[in-house]
């Protein structure tokens, strides 16, 4: 099958040397050498054929150097042209024009790098093109070509550029500079994580004192504050509440995000705040306002902690609240005697969120905890969530006065 043949309408005039080169030209040569001159307008499809003005005739179905990336097939000739005629469209309205016309349209991986040969600004054929394919034979797997011819001594400039070009010759690229470089699909944020969860157990080891005994045993003044969970000092009279919450990364609640939960009434995941603060290091106590509590004459600041390992006597007196994890891990080496204990003197909150199942909380639920429900995604929820946690706040903290 002829891969192009000249146009036979009389009114052309051309050169016999033109016409016995036209047999053997690439259609994409031809293409790129038109959109170079501005004269892809005078590219129109006739039936099954298409004509370069008066110049060539191809078959619109004829295949080409250009082959689709995902199936790795050749891309109709029909296909480039219609791409490089309506290359302004966006590519949805692309697709449905091609549809319209029924030419396959090009894919949008595919659209780059098929514009970027087009007009990449001499007229050489596809295989001189890096990002393109450089074979147009019918043959799937054509033979090696020959090896290169050697002069009298097999050996010379000559002969080096013959063996360069032959090894290229056998060469099959497989992926450009491009394809290398690209990273998508795969997600480094875990990582990230995972290195922020090794610090944080570094420090909370390092922070702990175990005794001989391997568990932390609470000082006499932090038994005796303990053992009188009785408030000294009122709210708003210079005492400063704590409350703690989990330093995991997988609960809802946690120091990067309980300022803008409690204090602004949203929710705002902690990985969102995490990459909001572009590698800052996580702060060792956030403090946040409640305007109006009961029995309190004006805004009650609270300081929120996450690590309980480095809590003095005087602050276990002053801890009224904790976000809980619903693992045990949570409360070791705590100066209490177990959970009833910890629940008495120590208001706990387990927020969840509202679809989650119920095994979620299957361990939550033997505690004292009090277990706040948020949506995914009705943020308009997280006021009245947020205003219940302060509410049992406020009767816990006057019922310790």
């Amino acid at each position: 099958k002829p891969s192009g043949k000249k146009n036979t309408n009389p009114r052309t005039t051309r050169s016999s040397e033109n016409q016995s080169s036209g047999a053997a030209m690439d259609p994409l040569a031809v293409l790129r050498d038109y959109a170079a001159r501005g004269d892809l307008d005078k590219i129109i499809f006739n039936g099954d054929d298409v004509l370069f003005g008066d110049d060539y005739t191809f078959p619109a179905n004829a295949p080409t150097a250009f082959t689709s990336k995902q199936s790795g097939r050749p891309y109709p000739l029909s296909a480039a042209v219609f791409l490089a005629q309506h290359n302004d469209l966006k590519h949805t309205d692309f697709l449905q024009a091609a549809r319209l016309r029924r030419i396959p349209p090009v894919s949008l991986p595919d659209r780059k790098t098929f514009l970027d040969f087009l007009h990449f600004g001499d007229s050489s054929l596809p295989s001189a093109e890096p990002l393109l394919p450089s074979s147009f034979a019918q043959d799937a797997h054509p033979p090696p070509p020959p090896p290169p011819p050697e002069n009298e001594e097999g050996e010379g400039p000559d002969a080096d550029d013959a063996s360069t070009a032959h090894v290229r010759a056998l060469e099959r690229p497989l992926k450009d500079r491009n394809a290398v470089l690209d990273a998508r699909g795969r997600d480094f944020l875990a990582i990230y994580h995972a290195a922020l969860r090794r610090e944080e157990d570094r420090l909370r080891n390092k922070d702990a004192a175990p005794s001989a005994t391997g568990r932390h045993e609470p000082s006499a003044a932090a038994a005796a504050s303990l053992a009188n969970p009785k408030l000294d000092k009122s709210l708003g009279d210079g005492f400063v509440p704590i409350i703690l919450v989990p330093s995991a990364s997988q609960t809802l609640i946690t120091i990067y995000n309980v300022r803008d939960f409690l204090e602004d009434f949203v929710f705002v995941p902690s990985d969102e705040k995490m990459r909001a603060m572009k590698g800052s290091p996580k702060p060792e106590c956030v403090t946040l306002q409640k305007k109006h509590v009961r029995g309190a004459g004006g805004p009650v600041a609270f300081e929120v902690r996450d690590k309980p390992a480095s809590l003095k006597a005087d602050d276990w007196a002053r801890v009224v609240a904790v976000f809980v994890l619903g693992k045990e891990w949570q409360f070791k080496d705590w100066p209490f005697k177990g959970h009833v204990d910890i629940f008495n003197k120590v208001i706990g909150f387990f927020v969840r969120f509202e679809d989650d199942s119920v095994d979620s909380a299957k361990v939550v639920k033997q505690w004292n905890v009090k277990i706040i429900s948020i949506s995914k995604n009705k943020r308009h929820q997280d006021r009245p969530a947020a205003l219940e946690v302060w509410d049992r706040l406020d009767e816990f903290v006057r019922a310790r006065s």
